[in-house]
């Protein structure tokens, strides 16, 4: 039994108007090869009739009504299986000659052609009841003669295309609706596999994935991006469910550092000078906390692509500059050599502040990890097609096996967090290069670590303070 809810189906539909549509084209074709076959034979029995006309008009006008009488028995003994009419009759319509057994009693039309019932004089020779299709005229002598043939073959054409036809039809509609039902069936069951792995999904089984067969055909690939989708959102939960832990435990220390400030302040007796000193640590572990999360929230910013709409030509030796040039008091201070290296001009379209800040994250990192008297590296070089921002240093590096965890969010290579920072910094690193259609590479500086940021450059044309742009 057929399911009601195949029936329903949008596909079962659409094979049904298919099949509508189609049956309509038959329907048109086959009778279009109808009508032009029973015309052709009717054409090819008038042109018969014609040419048999004018062979009897020689003999009438050559021989008389003798000659005529004898043309018209030669060719009844000579006409096969009776395909040609003849029928000479007198002034009361008795036959003198002829191969059919009355004068028709049908009215002929403007032209004399005349279509009648045919009723042969050996009528127990046919098969069956025929038709003729003839011209009358009359003679002198109150003669009548009728020149004729019979329309068995168009008969027989006719009903040979009626019979193809419906047979055809009933053949196109029991296979289109068997199509029809296999093709729904089919779609219908790749279907109930996508809803069955999306309700188990609903129902919390996230590593649950639509299957994907080897045809590799539309609904591989829908179910390709969904399981796509889906793994994307499982490392969302996933890394939210990491930075939740990590602001937790971030979070923690500062604050019961805090509490256990305020809480001395309120036991003891202190004096003005150990109130100032409680209250600028406080403030510095508050600040520290400002910071988590505004780099949080400037991460989540880039994710989101808020600051795409902010995008604008960004010249990127102007900005390497600029960053250069924060740092190098700070360098100096620490006993460090900044050296920059720009290879000339290039221009990226992107957000100036979201750069800026992801360069100053790599050289920041560079100048707190390089060790006293050695030479931290900013480099802007360039390729084809693309810029790379490259910070180097000589500190202690970090391991290849960690190079890409350092780039998640609250991830530090030192797990006891004893050194100043959030671990955020390189994830909004890796934040920036992916909004601007970039990425970043942590290498081996042997030693130290060397950081490259690529970005892919835009093809635009200057315009130096002298030049005029076109109008």
């Amino acid at each position: 039994m057929i399911p009601v809810r195949l029936l329903r189906s949008r596909t079962f539909r659409l094979a049904l108007i298919y099949l509508c549509l189609f049956s309509t084209a038959v329907l048109a074709l086959v009778g279009f090869v109808y009508w032009y076959a029973t015309a052709s034979l009717s054409r090819q029995i008038d042109a018969t009739i014609d040419a048999e006309i004018r062979g009897l008009a020689e003999q009438y006008q050559q021989r008389g009504i003798r000659g005529l009488l004898t043309a018209v028995e030669r060719r009844v003994s000579g006409a096969p299986a009776r395909r040609s009419l003849y029928l000479l009759v007198d002034r009361d319509f008795t036959p003198l000659a002829g191969n059919i057994s009355r004068w028709p009693d049908e009215s002929p039309d403007a032209e004399g052609w005349v279509t009648f019932r045919l009723e042969f004089p050996e009528s127990a020779d046919e098969e069956g009841v025929n038709f003729g299709r003839a011209r009358l005229f009359d003679l002198s002598g109150g003669l009548h003669l009728l020149v004729g043939h019979d329309v068995r073959e168009r008969a027989r054409v006719r009903n040979l295309v009626a019979g193809t036809l419906g047979w055809g039809l009933a053949v196109i509609l029991v296979l289109s609706l068997a199509g029809a039902l296999l093709m729904s069936r089919s779609l219908l069951h790749r279907i109930d596999d996508i809803n069955a792995a999306s309700r188990e999904i609903m129902g919390g089984h996230l590593d649950r994935r639509v299957p994907v067969s080897a045809r590799g055909d539309e609904f591989d690939e829908v179910a390709g991006n969904l399981n796509a989708m889906l793994d994307r959102i499982e490392r969302l939960l996933d890394a939210t469910k990491e930075v939740s832990d990590n602001i937790a435990h971030d979070l923690r220390s500062p604050l019961a550092r805090l509490r256990s400030r305020l809480e001395l302040l309120t036991l003891e007796d202190p004096d003005l000078d150990d109130y100032r000193a409680a209250t600028a640590e406080t403030l510095a572990e508050i600040d520290q906390i400002l910071k988590t999360f505004a780099a949080l929230l400037a991460i989540a910013e880039v994710e989101a692509g808020a600051a795409q709409r902010r995008f604008a030509p960004v010249e990127l030796e102007d900005l390497v500059g600029d960053v250069a040039e924060l740092y190098e008091p700070l360098a100096e201070a620490r006993g460090l050599s900044l050296r920059l290296s720009i290879a000339g001009p290039a221009r990226i379209r992107g957000d100036r502040d979201v750069l800026f800040q992801a360069v100053s994250n790599l050289l920041d990192n560079a100048v707190k990890y390089a060790p006293e008297g050695s030479t931290v590296g900013l480099e802007l070089a360039l390729a084809t097609d693309e810029a790379r921002i490259v910070v180097t240093d000589r500190g202690e590096g970090i391991p290849p096996e960690l190079r890409e965890k350092v780039l998640e969010r609250f991830f530090r290579a030192e797990s006891s967090r004893s050194t100043e920072g959030s671990g955020l910094g390189l994830s909004l690193v890796a934040a920036a290069a992916r909004l601007h259609g970039g990425r970043i590479v942590l290498e081996d500086n042997a030693p130290g670590l060397r950081a490259v940021l690529h970005l892919p450059v835009t093809p635009e044309p200057r315009v130096s303070a002298g030049a005029q742009a076109p109008a």
